[in-house]
């Protein structure tokens, strides 16, 4: 795991970045993200995370250890001191809560539900997919989790009996906490996160609560179907906004809720400057609106520098952190949360009480909170970035030295597929899907998750695939292009979604 410091935010207001570094980790220790007791990485880990020398690593530590807010103990490492008197701060300015007439009538009553259905179509034998963007379960760590279940279910399955409230199992939400907090330095309590079955729950409830029928949502263009299908179906008005390769591009849109993915976009995976992450809170406190930062699949990253999340950056209560589970275990776990401000906690959990009285999946719960609290979790993270890194630099080599022409790789550095521009044209792409698949590969048509019109693009999922996998598919659609100009280029063909 790494740890989530405001470090771009430091940079800007100190001239050295061995001074950024040190004021940062002890903001950190201060706030309380960093309890005393916390293992820091190693100079070499946190040189590498935040780009600089591995002597200015040192000199902050160093720093740090001259006035009492770090000890370092021989041969185990560097671990914040004890005894650090944190000073009480007031709380933060909260946005009085938005809330819409259905999320009213949500709160106040308790006779409705509802189920959120997925069905996936498995392709035919021999094909490679492409398309496919999921952790392969042959790479996960049965053995610590069949120990995490039989824990969390008590001594002679005594806590198999046993609920937990609509918020969720305590001992999940404090796990998730202390993961947040150290990982992406979130200052997240347990009494302000929710566990939703999957993250698609917790954000279509949101949008119940907080928008009116007709009232504007912004989403991203491109981005993700079903946020602009939740917003539909619960009476508000999507209002794209488009991407380009930094992520969402900042406006002053006349909307009361924002939906963005700033630490890795979907399908494009930008990452937002921290220019516009601060121009989106700008307009969230101006409009008095709110934002629902999704983290999907953004953990999974075996390159570049820690990003500051937007929950990170904000003082005011109005950005609602979504995270989940089920890419980073297995499918299966639907496991999601939402980090909430303060001001929304209460209205959120009893409007999840009429779909889940009693929280669903309660001992998947506790088990991923052992898994978590024991460092099961943490080691499998590593582990599977590690892999996933390979798997797609063999991608971009095979796509680079058999596919150049085809396709140009977006700029990627976590996740499970990476977007792909199109270099030929709309009617070829078309074309060339369908000479892809006869000769056996799929991938994912990313034109789906736009809004608007715009130039043809694919996603290719990798994560699931060895590297002679990886390779062969490449070299297919490489035949596929070779089979159109040898038959004269077709023209466009009827769109097929895989």
């Amino acid at each position: 795991m790494e740890l989530g410091l405001p470090f771009e935010t430091y940079v800007e207001q100190y001239k050295y970045k061995y001074l950024a570094l040190y004021h940062a980790i002890r903001a950190a220790i201060h706030s309380g993200r960093l309890p005393e007791g916390t293992r820091l990485p190693a100079t070499r880990e946190l040189a590498k995370l935040y780009g600089i020398s591995r002597g200015s690593a040192a000199q902050s530590y160093d720093m740090l250890m001259a006035e009492g807010y770090v000890v370092s103990r021989q041969g185990s490492g560097t671990y914040v001191a004890e005894g650090i008197t944190v000073p009480k701060q007031s709380p933060p300015a909260e946005a009085a809560p938005l809330l819409s007439a259905w999320g009213r009538r949500l709160v106040e009553l308790r006779d409705e539900s509802a189920e959120v259905r997925r069905s996936e179509l498995a392709p035919p034998e021999g094909t490679i997919s492409f398309a496919d963007a999921r952790m392969p379960m042959e790479d996960f760590p049965y053995d610590e989790w069949r120990s995490a279940l039989n824990y969390a279910g008590g001594s002679g399955g005594k806590e198999l009996s046993s609920g937990a409230p609509p918020e969720g199992a305590l001992e999940l939400r404090r796990a998730i906490a202390g993961h947040l907090r150290f990982t992406r330095g979130i200052q997240a309590e347990p009494e302000h996160i929710v566990i939703f079955s999957g993250s698609m729950q917790g954000i279509v409830l949101l949008f119940q609560l907080l928008l009116d029928p007709g009232d504007r949502a912004v989403i991203e263009d491109p981005g993700y179907d079903g946020i602009r299908r939740g917003v539909s179906a619960t009476g508000g008005i999507p209002l794209p906004a488009p991407v380009d390769a930094s992520g969402l591009v900042a406006a002053d849109w006349d909307a009361r809720l924002l939906v963005v993915s700033p630490s890795r976009q979907y399908p494009t995976g930008a990452v937002l400057p921290l220019e516009r992450r601060r121009a989106l809170l700008n307009w969230a406190r101006t409009r008095q609106a709110y934002i629902i930062e999704d983290d999907y699949d953004s953990e999974l990253r075996w390159g570049g520098k820690p990003i500051e999340p937007l929950k990170m950056l904000d003082d005011e209560g109005r950005v609602i952190f979504v995270g989940s589970f089920s890419k980073t275990m297995f499918t299966g776990l639907r496991i999601g949360y939402a980090v909430l401000p303060p001001s929304l906690t209460n209205a959120v959990v009893r409007a999840k009480s009429l779909y889940d009285p009693i929280s669903p999946g309660v001992l998947e719960q506790r088990a991923l909170a052992r898994f978590i609290a024991s460092g099961g979790y943490g080691r499998h993270l590593r582990r599977m970035t590690r892999r996933y890194g390979a798997r797609y630099q063999t991608l971009r080599e095979a796509m680079d030295a058999h596919a150049g022409g085809l396709f140009r790789l977006r700029p990627c550095d976590a996740g499970l597929h990476v977007y792909a521009d199109w270099l030929q044209s709309p009617a070829e792409y078309h074309a060339f899907r369908q000479a892809a698949r006869s000769r056996g590969v799929l991938f994912r048509d990313a034109t789906v998750y736009s809004c608007t019109p715009g130039p043809p693009g694919a996603c290719f999922g990798f994560s699931q695939l060895e590297r002679a996998n990886i390779e062969a598919g490449v070299l297919r659609l490489a035949s596929a292009w070779a089979d159109m100009q040898k038959n004269g280029k077709p023209g466009m063909m009827e769109r097929e979604y895989f």
